[in-house]
């Protein structure tokens, strides 16, 4: 009979470990939470040091029974939740709902589900850790007092079922940001001139890009000067009067953090990262490998570290040496720089096994669990071998008073790059030709100059907004994915070709955050906010301290935005639109994807149709309304109310004039009024034009 019970977090994992530990263990699992603060209620005691109430979840309670059977059997309990804050705290919430009291119980942890691994855990036994457990309590305090305090706000403001978040609503608020940025965006135009030369001898010509005079560097910014300097070089002689030989290095990538594969998984493999997490947590826990049994393939997947232990360190040197050579090997290896975050106790994700190459298990893995774990074994061995080298060279043209450029670069050895190569490495090689040297005349055959016009910013994609949540310190590891699927989810923003948009419930939702809650959506403050949280886990400051300083301002806040939102509370706006069905005078709702007309009769008359708001602008093609649209997935764009008879439509507001310099129809932008054709450029103060 079983003398020892472990239990984990997920059923997943008990197959696995099971197989490690032999028949005087009993493994089961908690199925992850098995207490928290009550749905029904606010579930935080103000009145008495901010305790919170826990009960049982919903439906955990047979869980709970038959754990409590296994716990009566046991001599010893070894508590194996994840090796986090949150699974600290689990681990602490099994204690008391198991009550576990007066038995002997150890936590335990591991890194990666192997047989080394789970054995040495135990060998590590340890008590709970109360200070994760406190940091853990204080996060979920926190977020707590955000949601059910302000989500009935909203309610009240726009409609039933929005949420706030201590995470989700500055998320939202970087991605406004952005979009504010992009919409006020002016392009500015400039201009780029390549020369065609051919050297001595050589059919393929080589291209040249113009650097500026002999003494300072020049920017093209319209027609007439560019105009003028290739009037200046009619006629000129061409003539190379410098070229310099280098060598650079390409350094390896580090291994995958948490954040570092949800952005590579998004760009390489496209996956959300939902989609990448769920995967990953997959292959944490087990897959059923021929011969093996169930192995976990990846090490814990939720990290800031890009540390690897000694034994892998080892371990992927000797794989190097044995199938690349002892000069793939990396001399050293670099770590990243920079505050040391909750999950630097962890590993980087890696594979547990290098020897387990990804063609080796392909067959027995499902496609998109394969290419994942490719991923991840390619940038762990990748990140062990040395750096790639390219023979540089980079060549001066002189035409007269002005000078033309070339760089080209050739790789010497491929080092990291045989293994792996990132999507901003790929590049084409631009070798020269070899009869090139300084001194050498050129002959001219054509130029090729280009108008182009700045850019704005690029939209979020999952990928990026992760990038910015991590730089900015905002969440953590474990928070990334779920607050991108909940604010997609609450249809604040939309998901196009991999880019995020807002919504105009999005806008909406971020303006009433930035006015009665500035605090909650100032960047500065949640990142100081998780600085203090990992206080918490450093037994520097009390967790009840941190909660006790931030909620009399919220209720303060909370308490104002009661009284100042119930006089701007949204009534039903009635249209100029009459009811087919009744005759009535329709009004303006709010749904999940934006406004929409309802009949005020309802529930006798349930009449609805799409609500388009006029902009005062006449289409430019027919002549009738230019209105306010919705995309199927909540973006907003002008259109005009003829369609499908007429197709016009654009992300900007039009502002009812023409180009005066192409005809095309001019669009707002901020303060100013730009030409809708990218090619014309033309751009104008809004106070200059006067509306005809």
């Amino acid at each position: 009979m079983a003398k020892y019970l472990v239990i984990v977090e997920s059923p997943a994992k008990v197959k696995t470990i099971k197989k490690f530990l032999g028949s005087n263990y009993e493994v089961a699992a908690s199925n992850g939470h098995v207490r928290d603060m009550p749905k029904s209620q606010f579930g935080i005691d103000v009145e008495h040091d901010y305790e919170p109430k826990y009960i049982t979840i919903r439906g955990k309670g047979d869980i709970l029974a038959n754990l409590r059977k296994e716990v009566k059997k046991a001599e010893k309990i070894y508590l194996a939740t994840d090796p986090d804050r949150e699974g600290e705290a689990i681990s602490w919430h099994l204690y008391h709902a198991l009550r576990l009291e007066n038995k002997k119980v150890y936590r335990i942890t591991f890194n990666e589900i192997t047989k080394t691994a789970v054995k040495e855990s135990l060998k590590n036994a340890r008590e709970i850790d109360m200070n994760l457990v406190d940091a853990q309590q204080a996060r979920r305090v926190l977020d707590r007092m955000v949601g059910y305090r302000i989500s009935p706000l909203l309610w009240a403001k726009i409609k039933r079922g929005l949420s706030a978040g201590r995470v989700q609503s500055v998320a939202l608020r970087i991605i406004c940001d952005r979009e504010d940025e992009i919409s006020n965006f002016i392009p500015e135009e400039y201009w780029s001139l390549d020369v065609n030369l051919k050297a001595n001898g050589e059919k393929k010509p080589i291209t040249a890009k113009y650097y500026g005079t002999t003494t300072k560097k020049v920017m093209i910014t319209h027609k007439e000067q560019m105009d003028e300097l290739l009037k200046s070089l009619k006629g000129a002689s061409y003539r190379v009067t410098e070229m310099k030989k280098g060598e650079r290095q390409k350094k390896p990538p580090l291994p995958f953090t948490t954040s570092t594969l949800q952005q590579e998984a998004s760009k390489v493999l496209n996956f959300s990262t939902q989609k990448t997490m769920r995967l990953a947590q997959q292959l944490y826990e087990g897959v059923d490998i021929k011969g093996e049994g169930t192995v976990g393939l990846i090490t814990y997947l939720r990290t800031d570290s890009t540390r690897v232990s000694e034994e892998a360190e080892a371990m992927a040197r000797e794989f190097i040496n044995s199938n690349y050579g002892p000069e793939y090997e990396a001399k050293d290896t670099a770590e990243k720089k920079g505050k040391q975050k909750i999950q630097d106790a962890h590993e980087a994700i890696r594979p547990t096994d290098v020897d387990r190459i990804p063609a080796e298990v392909k067959e027995q893995l499902p496609r998109d669990l394969f290419r994942l774990y490719q991923l991840v074994w390619k940038r762990f061995v990748a990140s062990r071998m040395s750096p790639a080298r390219y023979e540089t060279t980079s060549v001066k043209i002189q035409a007269g008073e002005q000078i033309f450029t070339m760089a080209a670069s050739r790789m010497m050895f491929d080092g990291f790059m045989s293994v792996y190569i990132a999507e901003e490495d790929r590049e084409e090689e631009n070798v020269l030709s070899g009869e090139l040297s300084a001194g050498s005349e050129l002959e001219f055959t054509s130029f090729d100059p280009k108008q182009h016009f700045t850019q704005p910013p690029a939209h979020y994609t999952e990928a990026s907004l992760v990038r910015a949540l991590e730089e900015l310190g905002i969440g953590r590891p474990s928070t990334y994915a779920p607050t991108i699927t909940t604010i997609l989810a609450r249809r604040y923003v939309a998901k196009e070709n991999k880019n995020l948009y807002v919504t105009e419930l999005g806008e909406v939702v971020n303006h009433i955050m930035k006015d009665a809650f500035p605090s909650i959506v100032d960047v500065n403050f949640t990142a100081n906010m998780e600085a203090l949280l990992d206080g918490v886990e450093e037994g520097n400051v009390r967790w009840k301290t941190i909660v006790s300083n931030f909620y009399p301002d919220l209720d303060e806040a909370v308490k104002s935005a009661e009284e100042d939102l119930a006089k701007v509370t949204i009534a039903d706006e009635v249209s100029d639109e009459v009811c087919d069905l009744c005759g009535r005078q329709m009004v303006i709702k709010y749904g999940p994807h934006g406004r929409f007309l309802a009949c005020p009769g309802f529930p006798d008359c349930r009449n609805t149709k799409p609500y388009y708001e006029k902009t005062g602008v006449n289409c430019p093609r027919c002549g009738k309304d230019i209105v306010i649209k919705m995309t199927r997935k909540g973006r907003r764009y002008f259109g005009c109310v003829g369609y499908p008879e007429c197709e016009f439509m654009t992300w900007q507001k039009p502002a009812g004039v023409d180009c005066p310099r192409c005809g095309a129809p001019l669009l707002e932008k901020g303060n100013r009024l730009v030409c809708s054709n990218e090619q014309c450029g033309y751009v104008e103060s809004k106070k200059e034009i006067v509306k005809q």
